[in-house]
């Protein structure tokens, strides 16, 4: 491998990853030590897809793309002017499942116990997605210098910093806003859900003898991740299909879509912090109230 290519290919990764990551912790400033665990995280998170892929050339049973690529029955089958296999498209659904999992993952358990709102779900999503795009783009650079140029470079890195990093961004954080209501469901059920859903399922949950805060949580990361891979899915298949000029309004939307999300009133509100603590006393804290009950509740 050229360790200067690496380098640069690199530094270049970083530009996008410096920009994107400014401009949303601007927005919403976290905790900065746990954001910086977060990105390196979401960068070891493309590692396991790695390792699948390479792991293809000794079990190529296992190579999803073995078995879509049979089904080639078009999408489109009603015009002319467009075709995508249903294979293709099935293929993108489980990448985007996996990508998409991956980098919420780390979020999950890195982050459990810190967040105060669900602004900060969104945020530490975010942060998670920039690292992997980052390793991603690193990934990219390399290749394209490698084989193609850098007149491709070029163009690949305009797009890769303004596009792809800007998608994987979007996905993660519709993602992190639909873990973050399942996160604080217990404040949010009792709040406000539970009075606006109907009373046929309330009674479903109630003769089940399930616990209805638990059903809305997994409801809502199962909806966010059926969103975030739809959406992937779709940017995939505008890359497919060289539909470019669809990128520009897609993200424009994504982004108001987003930025909407972050200005939901449930986002501006504390579940977890009491007015005015630091992050860092809190987590603390309950840190401290853990270990009182395992010893008994003695100082």
């Amino acid at each position: 491998m050229n360790l200067p290519q690496i380098v640069l290919s690199t530094l270049l990764a970083l530009i996008p990853a410096f920009i994107w990551g400014y401009i949303f912790y601007k927005k919403d400033p976290v905790y900065r030590p746990k954001a910086k665990q977060t990105f390196l995280l979401g960068m070891a998170s493309v590692l396991p897809i790695l390792l699948y892929k390479a792991a293809w050339d000794y079990l190529p049973q296992i190579n999803v793309f073995n078995y879509t690529n049979n089904i080639k029955a078009d999408v489109f089958a009603f015009t002319p002017l467009l075709y995508l296999p249903l294979g293709t498209l099935f293929a993108f659904m489980f990448v985007g499942i996996i990508e998409e999992y991956m980098k919420h993952l780390v979020v999950k358990k890195v982050d459990h116990g810190f967040f105060r709102s669900i602004d900060d779900a969104i945020e530490f999503s975010i942060i998670s997605a920039l690292g992997f795009a980052f390793i991603e783009n690193v990934l990219y650079f390399y290749y394209i210098w490698e084989y193609q140029g850098t007149d491709v470079l070029l163009v690949s890195f305009v797009f890769r910093a303004i596009f792809s990093t800007f998608a994987h961004i979007l996905f993660s954080g519709i993602y992190g806003y639909y873990y973050g209501i399942a996160y604080f469901a217990d404040p949010i059920w009792s709040e406000e859900i539970r009075q606006k859903r109907h009373p046929i399922v309330n009674f479903i949950h109630t003769v089940m003898h399930m616990k209805r805060n638990r059903i809305f949580a997994n409801e809502k990361i199962t909806e966010g991740l059926c969103l975030a891979v739809t959406l992937h899915a779709l940017f995939n298949i505008m890359l497919e299909m060289n539909l470019t000029f669809f990128m520009v309004p897609f993200l424009v939307l994504g982004y108001s879509f987003l930025d909407y999300l972050f200005k939901r009133k449930e986002n501006l509100k504390a579940y977890g912090l009491i007015k005015g603590e630091d992050t860092r006393n809190h987590f603390h804290h309950k840190l401290w109230t853990k270990l009182r009950r395992i010893q008994g509740g003695k100082d």
